[in-house]
């Protein structure tokens, strides 16, 4: 369905489009169904309401809304009856857009032929249904794909006032549900079948390459929500595309420039004598079975650390080496003991899960591969599972287990 945006262009051509693949991205805004729980004054000003809960007329402790002798000829207070507080509320436009990602860590965009930039598959909720049916309907009617897609990543409040809609459209302002498709694998992705107008192709775009295809709303809504996803820390409440509690990943702008591809091939045990090695790197575990992650402050790329970065109850083991065409990348596993004071500001100090540094980076099959010799040296190492929860950044003065 065309989809109004942060510019407010809409589809009114019904050109015909072609199913060719090509490189998209972006999410979309909607039509204008109403929220009945509402979310901008009266005034269009964006401000929610000082309430919330609807009023019982009959409840004559309440007041709402009048004054002067109208308020007195009701009795102390002031009132509203039902019809006179219905038509207090703002209505707002409702959408919901599905982020999907591929193998690699790249989220699916698709062009379409009434604007340039690239969106996320999805479109506007009809008047009466819920947002995670019209996800699903969406998705159906421009990718042919059937799924539901229960797990909401965000929800994001684009304010009236937001630039580039024309004033004749009265843009109310528009709740934005980013529901989580999942990763699919090639198979899955040669299924989709695009309609015969609307949308014009899909890509898989790298997550740094979102503001360069998108409207700036679009890009920012979409990495938080991605960046949700990698914590799993539940729905993501987003204004204007910012998280309103923003998480490290977030303060840390991680996956804003472009991750470097290491697919090769995963090898375990030692490097072999004659390979150079191009660099070392550890998996080095916390007592909870999470591993030290390194953030560059100035790039947002994720790095695992170096073997010494921290005292160790036993001396590395070798892990494996991943191959690439650049050489060999030998990595280490050890559990760590505690963590010395930060000697580089450059780099944030994170701990996460395994999974989590494995999505931030993009290591292809390899990464896989690493990913089970990763879980068998914390088994060895005798430490538990942990559970997905957000990175959390250490203390610059270090820290003792």
């Amino acid at each position: 369905m065309p989809q109004l945006t942060d510019h407010g262009e809409t589809d009114t051509t019904g050109t015909t489009g072609t199913t060719d693949l090509t490189e998209t991205t972006g999410t979309t805004a909607t039509t204008g169904s109403t929220d009945a729980s509402g979310t901008i004054a009266a005034d269009g000003t964006g401000r929610a309401p000082a309430r919330s809960a609807r009023p019982d007329p009959a409840d004559r402790t309440a007041p709402v809304g009048r004054t002067g002798d109208e308020a007195g000829s009701r009795g102390a207070g002031t009132w509203m009856t039902p019809e006179e507080y219905g038509a207090s509320r703002a209505a707002v436009w409702t959408a919901a857009v599905v982020l999907v990602t591929d193998t690699d860590g790249r989220i699916l965009v698709q062009s379409v032929d009434y604007r340039a930039d690239r969106l996320l598959p999805g479109g506007a909720v009809d008047a009466g249904e819920a947002p995670s049916a019209a996800a699903a309907r969406e998705l159906r009617e421009e990718l042919g794909v059937d799924g539901r897609w229960p797990r909401g990543l965000a929800v994001d409040w684009i304010a009236a006032e937001t630039p580039g809609f024309p004033p004749e459209m009265r843009f109310p302002g528009e709740i934005l549900h980013v529901y989580d498709g999942g990763t699919w694998s090639p198979d899955r992705i040669a299924a989709v079948r695009l309609p015969d107008q609307e949308i014009t192709g899909i890509d898989f775009a790298e997550p740094a390459d979102l503001p360069a295809l998108m409207e700036p709303g679009d890009a920012r809504r979409t990495l938080s929500a991605l960046r949700a996803r990698i914590n799993g820390c539940g729905t993501a409440l987003l204004e204007g595309g910012r998280p309103t509690a923003p998480t490290a990943l977030d303060r840390l702008g991680v996956l804003r420039t472009r991750r470097t591809p290491q697919h090769g091939t995963w090898h375990r045990g030692p490097v072999p004598g004659h390979l150079p090695v191009r660099d070392r790197s550890a998996w080095l575990f916390a007592p909870d079975g999470r591993v030290l992650l390194l953030i560059d402050r100035d790039t947002g790329a994720a790095l695992l650390p170096l073997p010494g970065a921290g005292p160790v109850v036993a001396e590395p083991v070798a892990l494996g080496h991943r191959r690439t065409d650049e050489g060999v990348h030998a990595r280490t596993a050890a559990r760590l003991t505690g963590m010395p004071p930060a000697r580089d500001p450059a780099y944030a100090r994170l701990l996460a899960t395994p999974e989590q540094v494995r999505e931030l980076n993009d290591w292809g099959r390899a990464g896989v591969d690493e990913l089970a010799s990763v879980h068998e040296a914390r088994s060895a190492l005798g430490l538990p599972v942990p559970g997905r929860t957000p990175p959390v950044e250490l203390p610059e003065q270090g820290l003792c287990w």
